[in-house]
């Protein structure tokens, strides 16, 4: 079955944001006002930063993982960011700059689940079965 042009999109949407992220991060280790937003939450700011590198680490390979039609790879994205929204609501400054993302979640979780990307995902997880 051809890839749905949803996870297509969604693939290297994830690929793409996830490289951005790394050149952002890396310009946030010298930013003064970053090291004093993420020093006013609760989590040490050296946890925060590993939290982070994870996130980016599992976001690049759920991408290129769905662009290959492993469905263990939009349900490893999808919970990553499920358990990342509760980690930013306990502890989170500013709870209110997580509503964006939240919402981008549940548009990419829509579309990972709708009726075709489930038959793509399925037709790969029965290709390897068999």
């Amino acid at each position: 079955m051809k890839r749905p042009t949803s996870v297509s999109v969604i693939s290297w949407f994830l690929i793409i944001s996830g490289i951005i992220s790394i050149a952002v991060s890396y310009y946030g280790f010298s930013n003064p006002m970053t090291q004093e937003l993420m020093a006013r939450s609760l989590l040490p700011v050296s946890i925060q930063y590993v939290l982070m590198f994870i996130g980016v680490i599992v976001t690049v390979v759920s991408g290129f993982a769905m662009l290959k039609g492993v469905n263990w790879s939009r349900q490893l994205y999808l919970g990553w960011s499920a358990i990342g929204m509760v980690i930013g609501l306990a502890t989170a400054p500013i709870k209110v700059g997580l509503i964006p993302g939240a919402v981008l979640l549940l548009i990419i979780g829509f579309f990972l689940y709708r009726p075709k990307a489930n038959a793509y995902f399925t037709q790969q997880l029965a290709a390897n079965d068999a």
